[in-house]
C-alpha cells in the first residue's frame, strides 16, 4: 500500500501572470483530500483572444477529483485570485473562505451570478485557523496592494507549508495591515517545510518603497495644477485611492468617484470597516456646477480599457464631464505588460486636448505591491523554509526565484502549470505531469482554448471571409449562378474589378466544367468552390480568406 503524500500543484499563475489556481493535496496518491487556493482570471485582448470576456484557468483535472476537494481559499481581492469563484461554482460547489474584506467582494460576485452567497465564509486573521480535511489553514496578514491581503499557514501531516499569496514588504501601507516580520517569524518558528512564494518583481534590484511615500509627490501635484486634475489608478488599491482623495481635498477640491469598479471597491471597504475616514464625495451631477479648478475626478481605466471612465474622458464626455486644455491627468498606476498600446492611445487622445498627462516614468506615483529582490531573500530568510516553490509569474520569474532561492542555500524548484511536486520528502520531486490549459468566457459560454473558436475568429480577422452562395434544381444542375458576400476585404482587386463580380465569374465557370458526380455531392462541390473562391482571391488581393459556402438544393 502507497504512503501518504503532500502535494502541490499549480494549475494557473505558475508561468504566467493571472489567474490564479493553486492546488494542495494529501493523502494516498490518487485519493488525495484536496483544498484550492485562489481562482482567478485573466483578461484577453485583441492580438490572441479576440472578442473573449475572461480567461481561467482550465480545472478539468479539479472538477474530475471533485469530490475530493475540501474548500478553496482566497488570498485576497484581486481579480486573477478571486474573479472566477463564481464563474467556477457550479463545477466546484466547494466552501469558499476569504477575510472579510475579500469575502465581501466574493459575495457579490456570487449574487450577480445567482449563487447562493452563504459558501462565501468569512475567516479571521491568524491564530484563528480552519480545518479542512488533513489541512489546517490561517490567513496571515501580509500588505499589498487591495486591503486584507493574506498569506496562507497550511498545517499537514507532512509538515507546514506557507503560501506567501501576493505581497509586500510595507510597515506604512496606509489602508491594510502592515507587514510584521515579528509575525512571520513566530509562524515559522516551528518549522516550515516549503515557502511557496510570490515572484512579480524579483527581478526588481532595489528594495519595495512603501505606499505611504507616494502621498507627498501626489498632493504636491494636484496642489500646483491649474485646471482640473483627473488620476487613475486601480480600482482594487483603496490606499491609492484614498492618498488620491486626500490630495484632492488638501488643494480644496471637490472629489468624484467615476466608474462602477471605483464606487464597488471603496463601498466594500467601508463596509467592512477598513475605510472609516474617506473624504467626502460629490456626484458627477454636482460637479458640473464646480469650477474645473476646484475639481478632482479618480477614474476607472488605468490599464487603457476601452469602455473605462478614462478612455470615455479621453474620446469626448463621461456622465457631462470633459477634460479640456490645461487640465491634468495623472496615470497613478504601472502599466502591466500587454496594456501599453492601450494606454499609449488614451495618452494621445488627452494631449491631443491639451491636457498634461503625467505617468509613472519618474517613480514618485505610484509603488508597486509586490516584493522586490531584496524583500524576497528576507522573506526567505525569515522563514526558513527546507525548499522555496516559486509562483505567481511567469517561467523567466520563476526561473530566477528559484535560482535566487539556490544561492541562499535553500533548494528552489521550478514548478509552471500542470507540474505536480510531491512535497513529502527533505526535497520537493516531480510525480506528475497534468495537461493544463486555459478556458475562455465568451458571452454567457465557457469554451476551451483548443475548440477552435477563437482561433477561427483570429483567422477570420487577418484574412477576411468569404460567402458563397449556390442553388441547384432537382436535376443537381445550377439553377442561376453562384453568389459571394464578402466581409473585411477590400472591393477592387489587382485586375481593377469588383472583387466580389471577379469571384463570382470565376465561381461559375467552376460549376459550368463541373461533372455529374460534383454536383450530386455537396462535399466535393463545396471543397472546389472554396479551393476557387481562396485561389482568386490570392490572385487579385493577395490574401487566402475564410470562405462558407451554402448550398442549396431545389427537392
Amino acid at each position: 500500500m502507497s504512503s501518504e503524500r503532500l502535494i502541490y500543484l499549480p494549475l494557473g499563475g505558475a508561468g504566467e501572470i493571472g489567474m490564479n489556481a493553486y492546488v494542495y493535496g494529501y493523502g494516498k496518491p490518487g485519493q488525495e483530500r484536496l483544498i484550492l487556493v485562489d481562482l482567478g482570471v485573466a483578461f484577453p485582448d485583441m492580438d490572441t483572444s479576440p472578442g473573449v470576456d475572461l480567461i481561467f484557468a482550465d480545472i478539468t483535472w479539479l472538477k474530475e477529483r471533485v469530490d475530493q476537494l475540501e474548500a478553496v481559499f482566497v488570498t485576497h481581492a484581486h481579480e486573477d485570485h478571486v474573479g472566477a469563484v463564481a464563474h467556477c461554482y457550479e463545477s466546484l460547489g466547494a466552501p469558499v473562505y476569504a477575510r472579510a474584506f475579500t469575502a465581501n467582494i466574493a459575495r457579490r460576485k456570487m449574487e450577480e451570478h445567482g449563487h447562493p452567497t452563504e459558501t462565501v465564509r468569512t475567516a479571521s486573521p491568524w491564530p484563528e485557523q480552519i480545518n479542512a480535511g488533513p489541512f489546517t489553514v490561517g490567513f496571515l496578514p501580509v500588505s499589498h496592494s487591495i486591503p486584507e491581503s493574506a498569506g496562507l499557514v497550511i498545517d499537514t501531516p507532512a509538515g507546514r507549508v506557507v503560501h506567501t499569496g501576493d505581497f509586500k514588504l510595507d510597515a506604512n501601507p496606509i489602508v491594510g495591515e502592515p507587514f510584521d516580520p515579528d509575525l512571520w517569524s513566530e509562524v515559522a518558528k516551528s518549522g516550515v517545510k516549503a515557502l511557496v512564494c510570490d515572484s512579480t518583481n524579483v527581478f526588481s534590484s532595489h528594495p519595495g518603497r512603501s505606499e505611504s511615500e507616494v502621498g507627498p509627490e501626489i498632493t504636491q501635484l494636484v496642489r500646483d495644477a491649474n485646471g482640473m486634475v483627473i488620476a487613475t489608478t486601480f480600482a482594487s488599491n483603496v490606499a491609492r485611492v484614498k492618498t488620491l482623495a486626500e490630495a484632492g481635498q488638501k488643494a480644496g477640491r471637490s472629489v468624484v468617484l467615476l466608474g462602477r469598479a471605483m464606487r464597488r471597491m471603496i463601498e466594500a471597504a467601508t463596509e467592512t470597516g477598513i475605510l472609516s475616514d474617506f473624504p467626502k464625495v460629490i456626484s458627477a451631477e454636482e460637479a458640473l456646477d464646480v469650477p474645473r479648478a476646484n475639481l478632482m475626478l479618480i477614474v476607472t481605466g488605468s490599464q487603457g480599457e476601452r469602455r473605462a471612465a478614462s478612455a470615455q474622458l479621453a474620446r469626448g464626455k463621461y456622465r457631462g464631464l470633459e477634460v479640456k486644455d490645461g487640465d491634468l491627468f495623472l496615470f497613478s498606476s504601472k502599466t502591466i505588460p500587454g496594456n501599453e498600446r492601450g494606454v499609449i492611445r488614451i495618452m494621445n487622445q488627452l494631449s491631443e486636448k491639451g491636457v498634461d498627462v503625467v505617468d509613472d516614468s519618474s517613480g514618485l506615483y505610484h509603488v508597486s505591491g509586490h516584493a522586490n529582490r531584496p524583500d524576497l531573500e528576507k522573506v526567505h530568510a525569515l522563514v526558513d523554509p527546507q525548499m522555496v516553490i516559486p509562483m505567481h509569474g511567469e517561467h523567466r520569474h520563476l526561473r530566477e526565484h528559484a535560482k535566487l532561492a539556490e544561492a541562499g542555500g535553500r533548494t528552489g524548484i521550478l514548478a509552471v502549470n500542470g507540474t505536480m511536486l510531491d512535497l513529502t520528502g527533505n526535497a520537493p520531486k516531480v510525480v506528475d505531469y497534468i495537461e493544463t490549459g486555459r478556458t475562455y468566457l465568451d458571452g454567457t459560454v465557457k469554451i476551451g482554448a483548443l475548440d477552435g473558436v477563437v482561433r477561427d475568429r483570429i483567422r477570420m480577422a487577418l484574412n477576411g471571409h468569404i460567402t458563397i452562395t449556390v442553388i441547384l434544381d432537382e436535376e443537381d444542375e445550377p439553377l442561376g449562378e453562384p453568389w459571394c458576400d464578402t466581409m473585411g476585404l477590400p472591393q477592387i482587386g489587382s485586375s481593377r474589378a469588383g472583387l466580389v463580380e471577379v469571384l463570382e465569374e470565376d465561381l461559375n465557370q467552376f460549376l459550368m466544367r463541373a461533372g455529374a458526380k460534383t454536383l450530386r455531392d455537396d462535399d466535393k462541390l463545396e471543397e472546389g468552390l472554396r479551393r476557387i473562391a481562396r485561389q482568386t482571391a490570392q490572385a487579385e488581393i493577395g490574401k487566402k480568406p475564410e470562405v462558407t459556402v451554402v448550398v442549396s438544393r431545389m427537392r
